[in-house]
């Protein structure tokens, strides 16, 4: 039985999660954590990570290594996203994370994070025709899937944390701020072509604020909480939970039944993304999954360990 643990540097948070793996490519997931550790936190234009940030995300390592070195025939795969890959003193965050914690940090490129999404999505939800939508903290990707194929794919360099600082959707929201916020959005999408074939798919939703939203719909329903996994929305639902944070400001948001504390301040640009796509598609559908890069990493990695013993 080999253990492979993914540590995933994201945007917003800093997720661990153990995953055992059998001798035929079955795996199950043992362990799973968290921080919130906002590595984005402060970047601005200049997209400079900022010394509070990197120490937080460093210390939320070392508090994660600590949980993985007690497994026995351990793999360690450490990777990041928007937040790293679009720092100018990127190099400078790797070597701190290689001395102070002994990991080799990989930078996805922003098509290899839609890949893997894809990857997650694909091995569970099984869709034949989809747009993924990944909302992290500083990007967005974006895969088509026709005939389970991922035709296209596409990273955006805006996200929850990024889109709320930049046009101050943390607290009560101004009408100025999100037509800004929102034409911003519209006119990256306007200018990715493929996407004029996605307006009568259902839109598959990745990432925290996304979760957050299914999270919601679930408490609003009265539905017990559950696995997020293939749970659907319409549109309609979708504004609806939309125009009740709007017409809030930051604490009362805090006080929403299903909506992370922690995640208040960011949960209006989270979601813009996805509501920008609701307004261009028919379909109006959307669907939840909560396997994304790391589960797509786990399937990469079980074909090609499969590859090396034919």
């Amino acid at each position: 039985m080999e253990n492979l643990a993914i540590v995933d540097l994201g945007s917003n948070s800093t997720r661990m999660a153990i995953t055992q793996i059998d001798a035929n490519g079955n795996f199950r997931e043992v362990k799973r954590v968290k921080e919130n550790t906002r590595l984005s936190e402060g970047m601005g234009a200049e997209k400079r990570l900022q010394k509070p940030a990197m120490d937080r995300t460093i210390a939320a390592l070392k508090r994660f290594k600590r949980i993985y070195r007690s497994y026995s025939q351990l793999s360690v795969r450490c990777i990041s996203t928007a937040a790293v890959r679009q720092a100018v003193n990127q190099q400078e965050f790797l070597d701190r994370v290689q001395n102070e914690v002994g990991l080799t940090l990989q930078v996805l490129t922003g098509k290899q994070e839609a890949y893997y999404d894809y990857l997650g999505v694909e091995r569970t939800l099984k869709m034949d025709h989809c747009l993924i939508l990944d909302v992290g903290g500083a990007s967005s990707e974006l895969v088509l899937v026709q005939h389970k194929k991922a035709r296209d794919m596409i990273s955006l360099p805006f996200g929850a944390v990024n889109l709320s600082e930049q046009f101050q959707l943390g607290g009560y929201v101004r009408a100025n701020d999100l037509f800004r916020a929102e034409t911003l959005v519209t006119n990256r999408f306007n200018k990715v072509p493929w996407l004029r074939y996605a307006n009568r798919v259902p839109i598959v939703l990745l990432g925290g604020a996304n979760r957050t939203l299914a999270r919601m719909s679930q408490v609003r329903r009265k539905q017990r909480p559950h696995s997020i996994h293939g749970y659907r929305m319409s549109s309609g639902a979708v504004y609806s939970i939309f125009r009740d944070m709007l017409s809030r400001n930051l604490a009362q948001r805090k006080r929403l039944p299903g909506l992370e504390y922690d995640r208040a301040d960011i949960i209006v640009g989270g979601l813009l993304p996805l509501i920008c796509l609701l307004q261009r598609n028919s379909d109006g559908r959307v669907i939840f999954s909560e396997s994304g890069v790391r589960e797509g990493i786990i399937t990469e990695y079980i074909q090609q360990r499969g590859k090396q013993d034919d």
